[in-house]
């Protein structure tokens, strides 16, 4: 027979677990670049933008579809790190457990 209390425990405390990784996440800071360094964007580890910085070389009227490919590169590149940090964090909660895309907290 199933043990309901058991079960009710084990979800309170994975549940506890989560939004300890989810502060733990808005705390933590990525930074991406492209470009040599020449563009950093920093995320948060619940990928919200937090700064952007730009080599001023780059701010040359002429360059500006090479900074706008840069920037978008930097984002892409802070983004894969956060994913790679969340997914690090909660396979820590959850024991190495493989979760189905889109279940991880956001």
């Amino acid at each position: 027979m199933v043990n309901f209390s058991q079960m009710m425990k084990q979800a309170q405390e994975l549940q506890a677990k989560m939004a300890a990784v989810q502060e733990k996440l808005g705390q933590i800071e990525v930074t991406g670049s492209s470009g040599g360094g020449m563009v950093k964007v920093t995320l948060s580890g619940k990928a919200e933008a937090r700064k952007v910085k730009i080599d001023p070389s780059l701010m040359n009227g002429a360059e500006i579809e090479v900074l706008e490919d840069l920037l978008v590169a930097a984002v892409n590149d802070a983004k894969s790190k956060v994913e790679a940090e969340v997914a690090k964090e909660m396979s820590d909660v959850t024991g190495g457990l493989k979760l189905p895309p889109g279940f991880l907290p956001g």
